[in-house]
């Protein structure tokens, strides 16, 4: 068996955000004998996740399978292993800095450890 990590696409649907566009990526691990098998397994994960529900503002929302954007295969799995890496541009490199502090600050508070 082999594994891979898969982007998988949903498109929140709702009354409130009607002006933009939601779209909610997951990166999932799938394990399969080949990489059409995990193809599969990822669309067939991504259809039976598709949910529809009534949110805290009573007003209907739909989450909606879209497609597996990528499906990268794991020659390996090891301590440190890259899984997936983005490029990311912002106008503001200190705010953005800032937030990646504010982020891995907020992980550290909220960590309870386990002994």
């Amino acid at each position: 068996m082999n594994w891979y990590i898969a982007k998988v696409i949903f498109k929140i649907n709702n009354e409130v955000a009607a002006r933009t566009s939601q779209f909610d990526e997951h990166l999932r691990l799938i394990e399969a004998n080949s990489f059409e098998e995990a193809l599969l397994k990822a669309r067939v994960l991504g259809i039976t996740e598709e949910d529809n529900f009534i949110n805290d503002q009573q007003q209907p929302v739909k989450w909606e399978f879209v497609n597996v954007a990528e499906l990268i295969p794991l020659h390996e799995l090891k301590d440190g292993l890259e899984v997936y890496s983005q490029i990311q541009e912002h106008e503001e490199a200190t705010s953005y800095i800032h937030c990646v502090h504010q982020k891995a600050a907020s992980l550290q508070l909220n960590h309870t450890p386990v002994f």
